[in-house]
This record gives structure tokens, C-alpha cells and sequence, in this order.
């Protein structure tokens, strides 16, 4: 929200707790903070009108309560994550497609680091290829401390931890194992080689649907996937069991991150992505690789900013795509369906806000064995 009044917007916050709101946002924030229950339509809808643009930052569970707010209030929407509760394979948001054509009004969804910033890599680097044969995206998530430090929303993370992983095999959407076929993986430094297993992410139901390819699957490795894994097999994180406040903690306010980090509680923290795009250029095997690298806990906190890797990356990306709003677009979007000009435009903007992105494009050896299948 700082970052869309620093660029020029008008901005309003609606929180369920208003006191906290500003608590968290510091008294420098000069926006208005209304009490929103999210999960009230007309609660939404009161606090947001005459607004042109309605971001939804709340756990995926409300997204369609909030899509609801959106089309009464006949406003563009955009969020960063989808639920896939009633559809397993298909994001929610896209039941509203129709509804949002026919108002002529916009939304975007999955508009965050990722997915987000993941799907405008991938669709950005498969312009290159002649065929395309798979997408990998991998994540590096890890916070060094005593005890678990929510980086995000901890229903998020609760629900990143339980969900079931989605695949796309031999042309076919389907479940993976959780925490299942890990390998070891090396993303950039410092970060280096990491045991990488299979998560529930959004890219993996919305880039098969925009490109041509036969597998698609998303990993995710670092110490709190670690953690969640040995919970996992201990029996002590399934749905059915809920959300142990001990084991996610609320969101650290940017002071409680500072008190934190002073008594040596939180040391450090680090996010990171690869988008790894696997087919044929000029009739040779080719992999093309893009890394994204977010400014650590320690370099951020260099900056004189208190907040996690995750959290800071997501504001920055979801400002970006509200700069790039594809506003003579209607219906439902997701950020591959973007034009290749706006995709451009986003990735300029990402590496102007301090954000490493690199790109390599490796020819591949492949036996003639697996040529042939």
C-alpha cells in the first residue's frame, strides 16, 4: 500500500482490526484504514466504494467473496494466490470470467512473486522456443531462527503445507505426493545446492493452459519446507488438525521483526525462484533458466525496511502489475495472458526495484534413446 501511494494512487486498507492495521503500517502511513470483515460482501463493498481498483490481499480462502465485492461495485480486481478448494485443477477466480466480461471490467489474478513474476518468466522465455517440452519452477524459501517466523500470511503458509501438490504429466493435470520426489537442486548463491520437494503452486494449473508443453511441476526446498515435511511425517500437519499458532505464527509486524532480529532470534532470511524451460530452439535441445533473486532479510533490513523477503517481494511485484494493469483487457487474467509488450515491461521494472534477475540458455544433451520417446 506505501508503495502505491509513493507511485501516486489513492489508497484506502480495510482490516478487520483496524488498531493493529496502523500499528502494523506505522504512523507514517496516511491512508485511511476501514474495520472490513472480508468474509461480508456488503461489509467489502461499503468500505470500497468509489474505488477503481480492488487488490485483494487476504488469504485465498475469501477470493471469491471478494470477486463478488468487485463485480458490485463494477471495479477491476487483482489478487496473488488462488484457493482450489471446489476445483482441485482450475483456479475459482476463473468462474467469474463471464461475469466480468460482461461489466467490461478486469481481473487479474495470481499477481504476485509467485506465482506471478514465476508465469510472466516462463511465458516470457517460451517466445525463444519452437517446441516446448517442460516447465520446472523452483523456490527457495528459509528463514534462520530458533523458531518458526511466519515470512507471509501464516493461512497461506498453513495452506501451501497441507495442500496436495499439483502436477501435469503426459499432458494431463494430476496430484503429486506431498513433500515427495525431492532432489537436490542449486540455485544461485549464496543460496547453493538445496533438497527441493513438490508443493502446491498456482503456475502449475495456469502456464499448461496459455503453452503447448507435456510436464509441468513446481519444488520448493529451504528450512521451512524442511520443517514442514518432519511435521508431515510426525503426523502433526494435516487440514483435520488446523492451524497450530505455534507452528505458524502471526505475520511479525515490521517492529516485531526489528526486536527480533536485535535479540538474535531471527538471523536471517531468504527467498528466491528459478523457472526452468525445457524444449527445442533452431531444432536443438535447449534449456533456457531465469533466476530471481529478492533482497535478503539482512540487506533489507540495509535498506531500513523491517519485513520478510516473501512479504517484500510480493508488494513489489503486486505494485508492478497494478502499474501495468491491463485495464483494455476484460474478464479474468492470469499474468502469462499478458501482451509480450507489457510482459517487457514488467520484468524492466522488476530489476529497476532492486530485484536480481538473471537468464542462461543451455544446450542440451539428450541420448538418442530418449530422443526417440
Amino acid at each position: 500500500m506505501k508503495l502505491l501511494v509513493r507511485h501516486g494512487h489513492h489508497v484506502s486498507c480495510g482490516d478487520r482490526d483496524p488498531v493493529r492495521a496502523r500499528a502494523f503500517l506505522g504512523e507514517r502511513a496516511v491512508f485511511p484504514i476501514h474495520r472490513v470483515n472480508a468474509r461480508n460482501v456488503f461489509d467489502i463493498v461499503k468500505a470500497a466504494k468509489g474505488c477503481h481498483l480492488l487488490i485483494n490481499t487476504c488469504p485465498a480462502v475469501v477470493n471469491k467473496i471478494v470477486l463478488r465485492a468487485a463485480l458490485r461495485l463494477r471495479v477491476h480486481y487483482l489478487d496473488t494466490a488462488s484457493q482450489l478448494r471446489q476445483h482441485p485443477f482450475r483456479p475459482e477466480q476463473l468462474d467469474f470470467d463471464h461475469q466480468f466480461r460482461r461489466k467490461r471490467r478486469t481481473a487479474l489474478i495470481d499477481a504476485g512473486a509467485a506465482p506471478g513474476l514465476t508465469n510472466v518468466l516462463a511465458m516470457h522465455a517460451s517466445t525463444a522456443f519452437e517446441t516446448l517440452d517442460r516447465i520446472q519452477i523452483r523456490l527457495f524459501e528459509g528463514t534462520s531462527s530458533d523458531h518458526p517466523v511466519s515470512q507471509w500470511s501464516p493461512d497461506s503458509s498453513f495452506d501451501e503445507a497441507v495442500s496436495r501438490p499439483r502436477l501435469y504429466r503426459n499432458g494431463h493435470f494430476q496430484f503429486g505426493k506431498k513433500f515427495g520426489e525431492r532432489e537436490m537442486f542449486r540455485f544461485l548463491p549464496p543460496i547453493g545446492r538445496v533438497g527441493v520437494m513438490l508443493a502446491a503452486q498456482d503456475e502449475v494449473l495456469t502456464l499448461p493452459n496459455a503453452l503447448r508443453l507435456e510436464e509441468m511441476d513446481a519444488k520448493i526446498g529451504g528450512p521451512d519446507m524442511d520443517r514442514f515435511r518432519r511435521w508431515y511425517r510426525q503426523g502433526k500437519l494435516s487440514p483435520s488438525r488446523g492451524l497450530a499458532a505455534a507452528r505458524f505464527p502471526a505475520t511479525p509486524s515490521p517492529r516485531v521483526i526489528s526486536r527480533l532480529v536485535r535479540r538474535g532470534l531471527l538471523r536471517n532470511a531468504r527467498f528466491a525462484a528459478a523457472v526452468l524451460i525445457y524444449g527445442r530452439i533452431h531444432g536443438s535441445p535447449m534449456l533456457v533458466r531465469w533466476d530471481a533473486t529478492f533482497p535478503s532479510l539482512v540487506e533489507l533490513r540495509h535498506r531500513g525496511m523491517f519485513c520478510s523477503p516473501i512479504a517484500w517481494a510480493n508488494a513489489q511485484l503486486a505494485s508492478i502489475f497494478v502499474k501495468h494493469f491491463p485495464r483494455e483487457q476484460t474478464g479474468v487474467l492470469t499474468p502469462e495472458s499478458l501482451p509480450a509488450t507489457v510482459l517487457k515491461c514488467i520484468l524492466r521494472d522488476v530489476r529497476s526495484r532492486g530485484i536480481r534477475l538473471s537468464k542462461k540458455a543451455i544446450r542440451q544433451q539428450i541420448t538418442e534413446e530418449r530422443d526417440k520417446l
